[in-house]
């Protein structure tokens, strides 16, 4: 099996999807399930840290200086400055030495950091997460009570753009049964 993009030889993979898809509770239950067989990226971020916050787990907290040396070096896989405030990215060291070490590696980042590691990485399996509908997205967003009406709009918005850039990816699941899903996403990452 030589063929980089082949799924079950691709061990680098992308999980994205619209807000209030379940990434977050997805990517939970796969690491209940499978725990210590693969690696979930971690990002770095140059805000602090907020209370119950583990640094190297929940996130590497670096400095904006340490942050621009690793983008100017090449040691960022994707990365964004979010809110004109603080810079968020996916250092590519942690995920080299993973995959290193013979372990799956799970990205779950947004519609601009993938298209940003698919350039750098072309052989990575890019995985979209749909929602059942429309409007069962818009029931889990409004459900989670913790946006203002306004940020749900913008988030709405938002999911509009990445649900019509889902055929940019290598294949699609749909969250419309937690167990459903993770079982999928095991299967492509070939831990099922």
């Amino acid at each position: 099996m030589d063929d980089m993009n082949n799924r079950a030889a691709a061990r680098l993979f992308i999980l994205c999807g619209p807000t209030a898809v379940g990434k977050g509770t997805v990517v939970g239950s796969l690491c209940e399930r499978y725990p210590s067989q693969f690696y979930l990226s971690v990002s770095a971020t140059t805000r602090q840290p907020r209370p119950g916050e583990v640094e190297g787990k929940s996130y590497f907290f670096v400095s904006r200086e340490e942050f621009q040396g690793l983008i100017d070096s090449g040691g960022m896989l994707e990365w964004a400055e979010v809110h004109q405030q603080n810079l968020y990215g996916t250092p590519a060291k942690p995920v080299d030495e993973a995959l290193a070490r013979g372990l799956p590696v799970l990205l779950e980042i947004d519609l601009d950091g993938f298209r940003q590691v698919k350039a750098v990485r072309p052989e990575a399996h890019s995985i979209f997460l749909l929602p059942p509908s429309w409007e069962e997205l818009k029931r889990r967003l409004i459900g989670r009570g913790t946006e203002s009406t306004e940020e749900q709009h913008r988030r709405l918005e938002t999911a509009r753009v990445e649900l019509a850039a889902q055929n940019e990816f290598d294949e699609l699941i749909v969250n419309d049964n937690l167990a459903d899903a993770v079982s999928a996403l095991a299967k492509s990452m070939g831990l099922a």
